[in-house]
């Protein structure tokens, strides 16, 4: 069984929003659907999003689907997990997922659910040119992961490690709530880390390894404006790219914005400046030119969209619509 812990009880004070910072949209999308949607697709049974901050927009949003977890007052990622409490006693391994992390593929995840099978404790981690004033991925000589040592507390040979920690750990589930309370907080902010867990599975005999990211940048966290921007632009490539890959023309992907839940047909050619969003489903050659945008519609093959608003439509094949028509529902 595989279950998961969803940290998105943050704020995001940098965002300068009333709105919570998980709820900030990637490719029109909210980081916390973007989370869900890869969660479904690793078939995980358990779902548990810790919310604080704007706690009933994310229920109202997110509905039935996931399970929540309230912690109030915020008191550090570990505590962030302690009160996930309803996966006390459930068997298998858990993911552990900062919410303002979006990005992650399901191909990461297996890697790590992988390792999982060998070890109780998975970090994931990415190598940097230059790793800043991160915390340090320190491994024995046979490549386990003994430690996370913060920059500030380095020697001079840690130091120069450029591996560190994403912030995502996968665990077995029972031994995460057996060692969860050894977790304290004698530190100068007074909060519970999970990086913790790291030393106390080692304490306890129990070995722990680090699956380290071929992209840095699937690894970003979202705390700003501009991190929201350069999280966009690099789905945006990355949705388009995959559409290229499947014989769709896109003559400027960097213009063209096509959500994650979109569907289209081979031969279909998309001029710059169209947004293409919700669950549309378009089929084959189809040519689709600039300023247009549709959601939530089904377009057939053989269609010319010129510069038209489409929204909850469902058209047919071989017609042309526009320029500057705007339908809602197929009126």
């Amino acid at each position: 069984m595989i279950s998961a812990i969803v940290m998105a009880a943050g704020k995001g004070t940098r965002m300068h929003s009333d709105l919570a910072k998980t709820m900030h949209k990637v490719l029109g999308k909210p980081m916390v659907d973007h989370i869900y949607d890869t969660l479904k697709k690793l078939n995980v049974d358990n779902i548990v999003y810790v919310v604080g901050y704007g706690a009933d927009t994310i229920k109202q949003h997110m509905g039935d689907k996931v399970s929540y977890a309230l912690q109030q007052p915020q008191l550090g990622s570990g505590h962030a997990v302690m009160q996930a409490s309803q996966l006390k006693g459930v068997k298998g391994k858990t993911l552990i997922i900062n919410g303002d992390c979006p990005l992650i593929t399901t191909d990461t995840y297996n890697k790590m659910l992988e390792q999982a099978e060998e070890y109780p404790l998975v970090l994931l981690t990415v190598k940097l040119d230059d790793p800043a004033h991160y915390g340090r991925i320190v491994r024995n000589w046979d490549g386990n992961v003994l430690k996370i040592t913060e920059f500030k507390d380095c020697t001079e040979e840690e130091a120069r490690i450029n591996e560190i920690n994403a912030g995502i750990y996968c665990v077995d589930n029972e031994l995460l709530w057996k060692y969860l309370p050894e977790i304290k907080n004698d530190n100068a902010q007074k909060e519970y880390y999970v990086t913790d867990l790291v030393s106390l599975f080692n304490e306890h005999g129990h070995k722990v390894t680090a699956v380290v990211s071929e992209d840095p940048s699937e690894m970003s966290g979202i705390n700003n404006r501009k991190e929201l921007v350069r999280a966009t632009a690099w789905l945006r490539d990355r949705v388009n790219g995959y559409w290229l890959d499947q014989g769709v023309e896109i003559v400027d992907t960097k213009s063209t914005y096509i959500s994650t839940d979109v569907t289209i047909g081979k031969d279909t050619l998309i001029y710059p400046n169209v947004r293409i969003e919700g669950n549309t489903v378009i089929g084959e050659s189809n040519t689709i030119t600039e300023g247009t945008y549709i959601c939530d519609s089904r377009i057939g093959k053989g269609n010319t969209i010129i510069s038209s608003r489409l929204i909850n439509c469902e058209i047919g094949d071989d017609v042309t619509i526009g320029p500057w028509v705007s339908m809602t529902d197929g009126e």
